[in-house]
């Protein structure tokens, strides 16, 4: 199989020198797109392609641009680049089909992770019945409020919202969180996230 040629989109220059500097020096192979539309132009054409795209640009946003792939029947493992607060964004990124989220700054090595990963993941099989059996067990270990915790973080609510809305305190929010987090063997919120809508859990 060829290698896969990382496709970064990103409309500020800063950002997509340092990230396809980082990223060639990792040993990737490396394009970049100064738009999402310039992207989309040439997306059709593409092989063994893996898109990092940051959310928030001014012409398609991240998760339109996630969006028309699909629509083009263009399957790629996509990555998203979200900054702090954004995770409600990086949800429906994920659920039009990105395979990951990284959160602004992250370290190098967690980048360069997630992308082996998508690489990887896009080109074995999805997940199969068995996968998705141990999540839905995992997911039957939570105790109703923990699940009430776990649709808020998914959503994106901070702490001070969820407790909010629980009636209950930060402080227990947080201790429920990491309940959830270890029954549901999460190492990261977008773990997390993936887990939940594999398995299609209701978030209202």
């Amino acid at each position: 199989m060829d290698p896969y040629v990382i496709q970064i989109v990103d409309d500020e220059e800063q950002a997509r020198k340092s990230l396809a500097f980082l990223l060639t020096t990792a040993g990737f192979a490396v394009r970049t797109h100064e738009t999402a539309a310039a992207f989309l132009a040439v997306a059709p054409n593409i092989r063994n392609g893996c898109l990092l795209t940051d959310l928030r640009m001014p012409d398609i946003s991240g998760v339109e641009l996630l969006r028309c792939l699909r629509a083009s029947h263009i399957s790629m493992p996509a990555i998203v680049i979200t900054g702090h607060g954004d995770v409600p964004m990086a949800v429906e990124a994920m659920k039009a089909g990105a395979l990951d989220f990284i959160e602004k700054p992250f370290e190098d090595e967690v980048l360069i992770e997630a992308l082996e990963h998508a690489v990887q993941t896009h080109a074995s099989k999805p997940a199969g019945a068995e996968e998705l059996a141990v999540v839905q067990a995992r997911l039957n270990q939570l105790s109703e409020r923990e699940r009430q915790v776990l649709s808020g973080v998914v959503s994106g609510l901070p702490n001070k919202t969820i407790a909010y809305e629980l009636d209950i305190s930060p402080r227990t929010v947080e201790a429920h969180r990491a309940s959830v987090m270890a029954k549901m063997q999460a190492r990261s919120l977008p773990e997390l996230v993936r887990m939940t809508m594999a398995a299609q859990f209701d978030l209202h």
